[in-house]
């Protein structure tokens, strides 16, 4: 790899001074190297232009925490450049550097091409409000109907393909990636799923039924979702969110497009899961 692009969340604690050593240690080695702030349009925002990334790019770097890799994935989807996350945040189970990593053995792995990069599903998610859409949107995570207001439980049903599955009151539904099954959805109960599998996690939030459990769907599924009253408020990775009301549809399935990440380490997704659990990273 000789071309990199770095998106960095100023914000989180030594994010800036990791951006300098990056660029440094790049430049020195003959690489090229630009950095989000270097671009008009992104400058003090946390967004990423895709017309500042330049077509040359083959890594992405990000700096900061999960949130800012997905992002960062979200914003350039569909231009399929590799993306390493250096963690400066908590957790950061989707970065590859985590904080106490040194970061030149990681640098030259990248500039001598030493790296696999595995390919993240993503989803396709339709806001509707009968023949109008309101919103349609990628998600690395996951997409989630969940109430805009607290002390409310939502009403809605559920179609997979299609056919009827059931009707709910909840705080809300999950629908996650493999990827995101370490996020939302692991906090609402749902299963933990390595990242490299194909499917998708449907998980209710607090729902008020007794048999509500998360559902495993196949990859090709689609999922309907009918949502009754106001209140209700469909999430994007968090990220972005559109406001539905009655009668609305919030239609997911797998996309088209998925996220390529490189991994450095030969290291498993249960050890890797034991390491965030028992806070050694």
């Amino acid at each position: 790899m000789k071309y990199f692009y770095i998106v960095a969340n100023y914000e989180k604690e030594y994010a800036r001074e990791t951006e300098k050593q990056i660029v440094s240690f790049l430049k020195e080695r003959g690489a090229v190297c630009r950095t989000q702030s270097e671009g008009a349009d992104s400058a003090g925002s946390r967004r990423t232009a895709r017309a500042d990334v330049p077509k040359e790019t083959q890594c992405l770097i990000t700096i900061g925490g999960d949130g800012t890799l997905i992002r960062a994935a979200r914003d350039l989807a569909g231009m399929n450049i590799p993306i390493l996350g250096v963690n400066r945040g908590h957790l950061g189970y989707l970065n590859q550097v985590n904080r106490d990593d040194a970061l030149e053995p990681v640098l030259s792995m990248l500039l001598e091409d030493r790296h696999q990069v595995e390919e993240r599903m993503m989803l396709s998610g339709e806001a509707r409000r009968g023949s109008q859409v309101l919103m349609k949107d990628v998600a690395l995570n996951e997409i989630a109907l969940i109430r805009k207001s607290v002390l409310k439980a939502l009403r809605f049903q559920v179609y997979v393909n299609g056919e009827y599955l059931s009707r709910y009151s909840a705080d809300g539904i999950i629908l996650s990636t493999p990827t995101g099954s370490t996020a939302y959805n692991m906090s609402a109960g749902g299963p933990l799923v390595a990242p490299g599998a194909r499917m998708m996690i449907m998980t209710p939030i607090c729902s008020h039924e007794l048999n509500a459990r998360s559902i495993v769907l196949e990859p090709e599924d689609e999922v309907r979702i009918e949502v009754y009253g106001d209140g209700q408020v469909a999430a994007f990775d968090g990220d972005t969110f559109v406001e539905l009301g009655e009668g609305d549809q919030l239609v997911i399935r797998r996309s088209a497009i998925v996220t390529p990440m490189i991994r450095l380490k030969q290291i498993s997704f249960m050890q890797n899961l034991s390491n965030h659990m028992s806070g050694r990273i």
